[in-house]
């Protein structure tokens, strides 16, 4: 086996020199073309045989895999917090002089942006709600740690729990998943000057193997969950768009006004993944959040302010003090069973198949930054800010909720939530906030605005993270390749919007997370047997004399 810092004896000529896919290699590229294909094709053909396919394949996950899924979360968290805290936080993700590329604000936005942006738009009023509320309306409980504590009645008590289980699902053990990989992808690829690719987080246990079939299927995989990822929540994000039209202008949210918003985002996510991460990538995801501070401050400073505040500290502490037992609760009957597989196990699939788009994403902008550095930013910030955000939109419709005109429960938003009418839930919140009807649109116009910008971060860096891996790790891949990939994006998602597949592809894409998540427990252990391994890991020996030859024991002694 040759060191990691040599080139692996496959490697040369794998990329093309020549040819129409110079700077790609060229069987990744023709079959990470054929593959997505072919999945497109054979859903949209009977869409109903494929769901039902793949809604048997997630079926059996959830039923007898879920412990599985929780044990699995439950380990990427443990291995995060030791790293952060052990000897190996000051080894940098690069050489010991390199230094970061971005700055800590430019760093924080981007993370934000691919990581959970256009996620805690679209559930950030709805997932609350669902908890919140005690109807039980989809055959299993809404919220089965609230209804175990005695918090039936929708009430304050009640509120508080549906804020933890929607912090559970948010924090720390998604945000591992995420860090465990991009830390894994920058350590290989910046210190070890391995490729930038899911594989050479193998390398400790498969050598130079990584640059044949195994190493090809790894990262055909990744390429997998980053395009029926990206496809499935384009998909249904600009239905969310869509409504925010119809409220704002009175447009039709049919099929028609989405495929469009489809094509108008696709082109401008393209434009920005050609243009790189240091412009168009950084520059949009920078603007995101200076317009979410915006729209924060309308939910902050429109609601009842102080009960806001005393509400997140309060749900906040009951999150930290409950985080690690629920992180472990598998559950025991058949109603809180369903529940668990429809919301955590689909968390935590769904984190686990967007996670090597995610990771690749946070190593490709982590460059030089110590492994300390990495974790704390990337498991606290975006984490702090996603639970500040969830609690400002869930907290004013839960307070609406609280205390409408007509007893509680009766404001319509619950109503909307259970109706399974998501898109609908934000803009409803928006306008029961204020009489104002200007400031209505212009926050309604603001949220919608933001839906399409934090897809078009989600959407660019998905197409660099999937021609870097086919370019073996290239962090500056032909353009050619990035326009080819992010319009892909956009037709794939436009086809099975008009087949109605997406639901398909997306219960495929969690059940892809299954081989994924061994890849992670073998990346876990790769990266620990790597560290131990590393010179700079290993405390340098005192010295035994002063500069000027005088040692402090033989003073003592004498």
């Amino acid at each position: 086996m040759s060191s990691p810092n040599q080139t692996g004896p496959n490697e040369p000529g794998q990329v093309a020199d020549t040819g129409p896919m110079k700077g790609l290699h060229a069987g990744m590229g023709i079959a990470a073309k054929a593959m997505v294909l072919s999945f497109v094709v054979f859903t949209i053909l009977n869409v109903d045989f494929a769901n039902s396919i793949y809604s048997s394949i997630r079926g059996w996950i959830e039923s007898s895999l879920s412990w599985y899924y929780i044990l699995v979360a439950m380990i990427m968290m443990f291995v995060c917090f030791y790293l952060m805290c052990s000897r190996y936080g000051e080894i940098r993700l690069g050489d010991d002089d390199s230094r970061p590329e971005f700055s800590n604000f430019s760093w924080f936005a981007m993370l934000f942006s691919a990581g959970v942006g256009i996620g805690i738009l679209f559930f950030g009023v709805a997932e609350p709600i669902f908890y919140f509320d005690n109807s039980g309306g989809f055959g299993y409980p809404n919220n089965p740690h609230a209804d175990v504590a005695g918090a039936t009645a929708m009430g304050m008590e009640r509120a508080v729990h549906a804020m933890r289980v929607t912090y559970f699902h948010w924090g720390f053990h998604g945000w591992a998943i995420y860090v465990m990989i991009g830390l894994c992808l920058a350590y290989f690829g910046f210190r070890k000057k391995l490729p930038l690719t899911l594989r050479s987080a193998l390398y400790p246990i498969l050598g130079d193997r990584i640059y044949g079939p195994v190493g090809h299927a790894v990262d055909l995989l990744a390429v997998f969950g980053t395009v029926f990822g990206v496809a499935t929540s384009l998909g249904l994000g600009v239905n969310q768009m869509a409504t925010g039209l119809n409220v704002l202008f009175g447009t039709d949210p049919g099929i028609t006004t989405q495929i469009i918003l489809i094509a108008v985002i696709s082109v401008i996510a393209t434009l920005s993944a050609v243009s790189g991460v240091g412009n168009g990538i950084r520059i949009i995801s920078e603007w995101n959040i200076w317009l979410s501070i915006a729209l924060l401050a309308f939910f902050l400073f429109a609601g009842p302010t102080q009960w806001l505040m005393g509400f997140f500290v309060t749900s906040i502490g009951d999150y930290l003090w409950n985080v690690i037992p629920m992180g472990f609760w598998t559950a025991g009957t058949e109603e809180h069973s369903a529940w668990q597989g429809g919301w955590t196990i689909f968390y935590w699939g769904w984190w686990i198949s967007w996670a090597p788009f995610v990771g690749m994403f946070i190593a490709r902008i982590s460059r030089g930054r110590t492994i300390r550095e990495f974790m704390v930013g990337v498991l606290f910030v975006p984490t702090t800010i996603a639970f500040f955000w969830l609690c400002m939109f869930g907290g004013n419709a839960m307070y609406l909720e609280l205390n409408a005109a007509g007893g509680v429960g009766t404001a319509g938003i619950a109503e909307t939530v259970m109706n399974w009418n998501l898109p609908s839930a934000l803009y409803g919140t928006i306008e029961r906030m204020t009489d104002i009807g200007a400031l209505q649109w212009g926050v309604s116009a603001l949220a919608t605005f933001l839906l399409a910008t934090w897809f078009i971060t989600s959407s660019d860096s998905g197409t660099l993270v999937i021609t870097t891996m086919l370019s073996m790790g290239d962090d500056n891949p032909p353009q050619r390749f990035r326009i080819v990939w992010g319009m892909g994006e956009g037709v794939v998602a436009a086809a099975l919007l008009l087949a109605g597949g997406l639901k398909a592809l997306q219960t495929a894409s969690i059940a892809a997370a299954l081989p994924i998540s061994v890849i992670m427990l073998m990346m876990a252990y790769g990266i620990m047997k790597s560290l131990r391994e590393d010179p700079s890991a290993v405390a340098a020996a005192p010295a035994r004399a002063a500069p000027d030859g005088t040692s402090l024991a033989g003073e003592l002694r004498a």
